[in-house]
This record gives C-alpha cells, structure tokens and sequence, in this order.
C-alpha cells in the first residue's frame, strides 16, 4: 500500500506548509537528509497551547503529538515532493511543556512516533529524543522536530 493510499485509509490530509513566524526556513535539505525545523501542537487550526501537569495529562498530549506528526508530513511532502522518495524518518525531537513534575514526555511524544510508525512501516522506526521543557513558543504543548533521509 502506498503512504498516500495508508494516510487516505487513516483519513488524513496533508495541510501546506505552514509560513514561519520568525527567522528559520521550514526545511533544509543537506545530501539525502532532509531537517524539518519544530512545528507546534495545533488543534483547531490555532496553537494548541497547555502545560503537562498543570492543565493538561498524557492522553491529551498524545493527540496533541499526533496532530504535529501530520504537519510534519505535510512539510516533508512539501519538502521531496513525494513521501515515497522517504528512505527512513531517522530521528523526532519532541519538547513538551512541563512542570518540574511532570515525567510522562515518552508517552506524549508516543503520538507522533506511533502514527509515523503506522505510515512508513519499517522506514518509520527512528531514533527519538523528549524533553520536558519550562515553556515553549507561544505557550503551545508540544513542538516536535523530524530528520528523514530520502533517495
């Protein structure tokens, strides 16, 4: 089954690429590496702002890492033109708004991982960071960055 035909079956559609709101490019590729730069939780089309462990738990983090995995492929996409051309996804780097108590940044971030998973099957396993960080952006949940390599 093709990535598209699977993202169809999990009835997602890409978003465009999203306009930077400072002094950064989406993307960058490098040889076969592509290096997307942190794309913020959205829900709703607005930031999806919040704090883990203050008002906010792993469940709704999950979806929240979710909803960035689907950007970050819109980007990708944007990015190769073609989600096929994908090699590997090689490595995710999440940060995860969190009190000092909050230690559940891995379950958070399984939302993006498993769904990338699902998409790219094998090519899909990566290497993964997560932290848990004072404060993010425009106060968003989670920000999430994607190293992929393509052919």
């Amino acid at each position: 089954m093709s990535l598209y035909a699977k993202l169809s079956q999990l009835g997602i559609t890409l978003p465009p690429v999203a306009t930077p709101a400072a002094a950064y490019v989406p993307f960058v590729q490098t040889g076969n590496l592509v290096f997307l730069s942190g794309h913020l939780a959205k829900k709703d089309g607005k930031v999806w702002v919040g704090q883990f462990g203050k008002n906010m738990n792993a469940e709704e983090g999950k979806a929240a890492a979710r909803a960035v995995a689907i950007d970050l492929m819109g980007t990708l996409h944007a990015a190769v033109g073609d989600l096929n051309r994908v090699k590997r996804i090689v490595k995710l780097m999440s940060l995860v708004n969190s009190t000092g108590d909050f230690t559940e940044q891995h379950l958070v971030t399984n939302g993006a991982s498993e769904l990338i998973g699902e998409v790219f099957g094998d090519q899909g396993a990566h290497a993964r960071s997560a932290f848990g960080v004072a404060q993010i952006p425009l106060g968003a949940c989670v920000e999430i960055e994607l190293i992929a390599e393509v052919d």
